[in-house]
């Protein structure tokens, strides 16, 4: 059934709900609110550094696959990231730097730095820069719809957010938040007159230990393209990422990590 809440002030400030759909054992509002909130804190690090081995796998159909292999560092608290290259061979060497609210990309081959948005697909996978940052879902969204749905045996509840500012990558998405823990299951990105861009399945997490916590971290992340594709035997097949996360560290890292003077040392080895 549909309900239409008013939420307090203090609520307010999170998200804006303009009506759920629920059962009759409805959630609260505030739990509803908590959730979410939730789910986005498992996308961030802000006690400590995160760093970890990528394999990115993108699959075009009738053209096979592609890898590269990178790795990662996060600083949360200071929204500064670095991606390190490691391979393919012609590839090693790149990197992504964000800092001061700049993204940038390295080339060793020229010795050079050029501006890139967090809407730049990632060595031209479906995988935008964003994918590898906290997620803000609260403050960059306002919940349209909360229902309880299920997905496979999983029983989540599956928010429609619509955008509030104009910095995001996409102006519509879905969630598939799981009641038990708070994690984000799957995820569907809109454009603005309603056509699904992008569909992102989490399957399983890993839980890894660092400053004294256990972290829930995403084992792979599988983001389809629902926009380029092709008929292979008269079914549509859609291009699509595989991002596989390893060896994640949850500890602090040298400063100098996260400047460009390192991603050019690092280039050289």
């Amino acid at each position: 059934m549909k309900l239409t809440c008013n939420l307090k002030k203090t609520w307010l400030s999170v998200f804006a709900l303009a009506s759920l759909s629920f059962s009759a054992n409805a959630l609260e509002p505030k739990a509803v609110a908590d959730l979410l909130m939730k789910a986005e804190s498992a996308t961030s690090f802000y006690d400590t550094d995160f760093t970890a081995s990528y394999e990115v796998v993108q699959e075009k159909p009738g053209e096979g696959r592609s890898k590269t292999n990178a790795t990662i560092y996060r600083r949360d608290t200071e929204a500064k990231w670095t991606i390190l290259i490691t391979a393919p061979l012609k590839d090693k060497g790149k990197g992504y730097l964000q800092t001061d609210s700049s993204i940038w990309f390295y080339d060793p081959a020229d010795h050079r730095f050029t501006f890139s948005s967090s809407k730049d697909k990632f060595q031209g996978t479906n995988a935008n820069t964003s994918d590898f940052a906290p997620q803000r879902y609260s403050s960059d969204y306002t919940a349209e719809t909360i229902e309880e749905v299920k997905l496979g045996k999983l029983d989540c509840l599956l928010y429609t957010l619509k955008a509030k500012t104009k910095n995001v990558d996409y102006p519509q998405i879905k969630l598939w938040i799981s009641k038990n823990d708070g994690l984000t299951r799957k995820k569907e990105d809109y454009s603005l007159s309603g056509q699904k861009l992008r569909t992102t399945a989490i399957p399983s997490y890993q839980k890894v230990n660092g400053n004294g916590k256990t972290y829930q971290i995403p084992v792979s992340m599988v983001i389809q393209d629902n926009l380029k594709g092709k008929k292979i035997d008269g079914k549509m097949a859609y291009e699509k990422t595989v991002i596989s996360i390893s060896n994640a560290v949850l500890a602090k890292q040298d400063d100098a990590v996260y400047t460009k003077p390192y991603l050019e040392l690092m280039s050289g080895k």
